[in-house]
């Protein structure tokens, strides 16, 4: 997995100044265009378009402080307009790119380089269950994709969440995990790209089919789940566990990922300030 991130990162390098397709590059890492994204997001911290627009505001820093016309610059790196390069390039670095010529001004944005870093072999807990068909009953909401930080969407869509909604879905749980969980699907660029929007549901897991019009049921098919529970300072231990699954767990495992939602759930702990306990259901299937 480490090799082919850092073969990516090569060949973005190469292609800074040409038309820098998602698509294709995760193709180029032949990784599942939502395995690498994800992959990609929580060992670095950025999503892809964020990563590509930081090293090439970084590249054109460098040559403007070359001599060459901020003009050319702006072209160079594919923006359509000078003014649109310079609004981005003020946002990025904090001043113009004319103050950056006039004063020499400067901002570096190093490329990436994936290591693994060996720390005394701690083993990752997960298990794996296998679970019939069943459907999640929640409150569903188109929200914008965001790959980080909190989504007030989101969390307008749990607020929004009424007394009769809430007796609903307590009455229809009837299976493990027996929490709250959040699951999030049908994007509109497939989780590749942070842009568009997907559909959030917050709810529960039922074998019932008889569910109101107040929820919206999301049918599951019978398949294999690998869990990951973690405990620690949140959203970080969380968002650790992430990169890990991704990038640790799933190459080695002898499992791959199918066709349905992931979830997950959070209790936040009472006593414990930002500490939560956490578990990820992940549908895998055994690799033929």
């Amino acid at each position: 997995m480490f090799k082919e991130l850092n073969q990516v990162i090569e060949y973005i390098e190469e292609h800074l100044t040409t038309e820098l397709s998602l698509n294709k590059i995760s193709e180029y890492a032949g990784i599942p265009d939502h395995h690498f994204r994800k992959v990609f997001f929580y060992l670095s911290g950025l999503t892809l378009n964020e990563y590509i627009k930081n090293r090439k505001l970084s590249e054109a820093n460098k040559d403007l402080l070359q001599g060459e016309k901020v003009t050319d610059v702006a072209l160079k790196y594919g923006y359509q307009s000078t003014d649109g390069f310079t609004r981005a390039f003020k946002k990025w670095s904090g001043f113009l790119p004319s103050e950056a010529i006039k004063k020499g001004l400067s901002k570096t944005f190093p490329k990436l380089s994936f290591i693994i870093t060996v720390k005394g072999g701690v083993p990752m807990e997960f298990r794996i269950e296998n679970k019939p068909a069943f459907n999640f009953a929640g409150v569903s909401k188109r929200v914008p994709m965001q790959f980080e930080g909190v989504n007030n969407e989101i969390v307008k869509l749990a607020e929004s969440i009424t007394d009769e909604q809430k007796e609903e879905m307590h009455r229809l749980q009837n299976m493990e995990p027996y929490e709250i969980v959040n699951v999030s699907y049908d994007a509109d660029a497939n989780f590749l790209k942070e842009e568009g929007y997907l559909t959030h549901l917050i709810g529960v897991l039922t074998t019932e089919n008889q569910i109101s019009e107040r929820l919206e049921k999301v049918p599951v098919e019978a398949c294999t789940w690998a869990v990951f529970p973690n405990e620690g300072p949140f959203p970080s231990t969380l968002q650790n566990t992430m990169a890990k699954i991704y990038a640790e767990w799933l190459p080695s495992s002898g499992y791959e990922l199918v066709n349905a939602p992931s979830f997950s759930f959070t209790k936040m702990d009472e006593h414990k300030k930002d500490y939560a306990y956490s578990e990820i259901w992940i549908p895998v299937r055994k690799k033929s």
